[in-house]
Formats: structure tokens, C-alpha cells, sequence
């Protein structure tokens, strides 16, 4: 079969891929830095209970005490499986709608229990 003229799709832009840009970001490198704050903007809400679950064990597992997650404002829907996470959480001491300077009740600040040793 005869080559069609012009560049092929293997040729196009290969100056700009880089094959780094694939690999996962190294949490060694600090790409991945825990803070303490998740923002839920993006996410499917099918996601978003595990994606919570795993954030705050691996929060109270860094030492936080105190985190913020930001489920936006919406229909509610988020805030209610975010909610529903923490109401049975073992990490969990309490949780409250943030304040009006911190997202009011777009996010909610949650009291993590201290890590055990």
C-alpha cells in the first residue's frame, strides 16, 4: 500500500510529546503534595465517596487535624455524599459547613481525630 504524501500521525507534533509527560507525578518529587484541602470540582459524584474516604485517612495519617473539602454549591448533591462519608468515618470527630470566608456551604471543614502511633 502506497504511503499518502504529507506527514502521518506519527509525525505530527512528535517535537512536543514527551514521553515523561506520561508517567504518573512522583510523590518523592512533592507533585503530589497532600494539603489540606480537596476540592471536588471535576469529579463524577460516583467518585467522590471513595475519593473522600481515602483523602481522610491519608490526611489524619500526615498529622492534619483539620481539613476543608469543597463540594460546591450546586443542586446539594455532593455535599450530601460527602456528608454521608464523614457521618461514618473513623477519622471523624466533626464536621460543619464553612464559614462564610471559607465557602460557606459550598465546603465543609471537617475536625480529624489525632493520629494513634
Amino acid at each position: 500500500m502506497a504511503k499518502r504524501p504529507g506527514p502521518g500521525p506519527d509525525e505530527i507534533d512528535a517535537d512536543l510529546l514527551d514521553a515523561s509527560a506520561a508517567d504518573p507525578p512522583d510523590p518523592a518529587d512533592g507533585a503530589a503534595a497532600l494539603t489540606d484541602e480537596l476540592d471536588l470540582h471535576g469529579f463524577l459524584p460516583r467518585d467522590c465517596a471513595g475519593l473522600v474516604g481515602e483523602y481522610l485517612g491519608a490526611a489524619q495519617g500526615a498529622g492534619m487535624t483539620w481539613v476543608r473539602i469543597v463540594h460546591g454549591k450546586g443542586t446539594g448533591a455532593l455535599r450530601r455524599i460527602v456528608h454521608q462519608v464523614l457521618d461514618g468515618h473513623p477519622a471523624v470527630r466533626g464536621y460543619q459547613l464553612a464559614g462564610e470566608r471559607s465557602g460557606s456551604w459550598g465546603a465543609t471543614v471537617v475536625e480529624l481525630h489525632p493520629r494513634t502511633a
